[in-house]
């Protein structure tokens, strides 16, 4: 098949889908901790979440250069590549970049970039329903048009076990972190359609916010039995299980796909983080 997938690594993991397929190929960000450059590729985990609790500093990612989405695309004569949202990221304009580039020195080659317009979970499903896409021989223009009719209608939702990171990296106060964490203050998040992620609800303890969460789906969720729900885990997949339970009770979804979380998904949800994609 002549047709290769370029992703960022704000795309997550599952062995049993993605199944290390030879047709995509993952371009890592860096993520930078104390001055320490930590490649987001392969990396551990557990070892990368004990960096950040250490860290009392704001913790910085840097995205793929244009270089690098270059060389991936010259080794495939038709590609279709998925980046985290613009609004996040420069990784986009970095893929647009190697695009141009890479018809300057190849005109018969094809690239188009997807603005994912989110992360995570729902970076990992727009990749998974673009292979689809590509085995079943589409044309590209039917594929485009079909990828960001995706996009456009998906939802993603995001909750934080604490705000430690949040407040490290910005996104609040490190006053309103303390008392949040003191009074178990759990922010539920959401794209604003936009590609931006925002505060949606807060939730005063752990319980009542997953609660809440699955509440949600259902309340703005649509047509759910024609769509697949995505659940990034950041080390807590026995959380991960019981929401995918849950939910499976309550709503009637075609699939409900459990990803673990990249380094990138790790530093925006952090230890204990769920991130929902419908």
């Amino acid at each position: 098949m002549n047709t290769k997938i370029v992703m960022d690594s704000c795309v997550d993991f599952n062995n049993e889908v993605f199944d290390n397929e030879k047709i995509m190929e993952r371009i890592p960000f860096k993520i930078v901790i104390d001055n320490e450059e930590i490649v987001d590729f392969d990396l551990e985990q557990s070892e990368l979440i004990t960096k950040m609790k250490n860290s009392k500093n704001k913790i910085a990612t840097a995205c793929p250069s244009p270089h690098e989405f270059l060389e991936a695309f010259k080794k495939c004569q038709n590609n279709f590549a998925v980046t985290i949202s613009e609004k996040l990221s420069g990784s986009y304009n970095s893929a647009m970049l190697a695009k141009e580039m890479l018809k300057e020195e190849f005109s018969e080659s094809f690239v188009h970039v997807f603005d994912c317009k989110t992360a995570t979970a729902g970076a990992s499903l727009i990749v998974l329903k673009l292979k689809q896409l590509i085995e079943e021989r589409i044309h590209n223009n039917q594929i485009i048009e079909e990828i960001n009719t995706y996009i456009n209608e998906m939802k993603t939702l995001l909750l934080a076990e604490r705000l430690d990171n949040l407040a490290k990296n910005g996104r609040i106060s490190s006053k309103k972190a303390f008392i949040g964490n003191l009074l178990q203050v759990v922010p539920i998040m959401c794209d604003n359609g936009d590609g931006e992620i925002i505060l949606k609800e807060q939730v005063r303890g752990r319980k009542k916010a997953l609660n809440r969460l699955i509440d949600i789906v259902g309340q703005e969720g649509t047509d759910l039995k024609n769509k697949v729900l995505g659940i990034t885990h950041v080390n807590c997949r026995e959380k991960a299980e019981m929401l995918k339970a849950e939910i499976q009770n309550r709503y009637d979804f075609k699939d409900i796909v459990i990803f673990e979380a990249g380094g990138l998904s790790t530093i925006y949800a952090d230890d204990g983080g769920i991130v929902f994609w419908y």
